[in-house]
């Protein structure tokens, strides 16, 4: 992975079974557009992160496509509602085809 590239991602460690949780993730990417010459002239190519899942012991509670106007550091926020104890995973597909992954835990009581 890239040193210019990190997931982040803040969910709560436990909850009770049926609360809306609050999930969210941040991912640090300059998501270049291609529109855009570097000092020599140059065009920088595109490299946006365009497309973001999350799965949520298996089952993909959220699947976003993305496109260039997405600002760079790409931040979601959104609500799960916690059924059961696992783990969320968290993927981020660059256009050169780079994965990114994150994963995190959670106990439901």
């Amino acid at each position: 992975m890239p040193l210019d590239v990190k997931p982040r991602v803040k969910i709560p460690e436990t909850a009770k079974k049926g609360d809306a949780i609050e999930i969210k993730t941040l991912i640090s990417h300059p998501m270049e557009n291609g529109q855009y010459k570097n000092e020599l002239g140059q065009r920088i190519p595109r490299k946006i992160i365009n497309r973001f899942t999350c799965q949520y012991n298996g089952q993909t509670v959220l699947d976003a496509l993305l496109e260039p106007a997405i600002a760079a550091n790409p931040f979601f926020a959104f609500f799960v509602r916690a059924t059961e104890s696992g783990n969320f995973d968290f993927v981020w597909v660059d256009d050169d085809g780079t994965v990114y992954k994150a994963q995190q835990a959670i106990t439901v009581t």
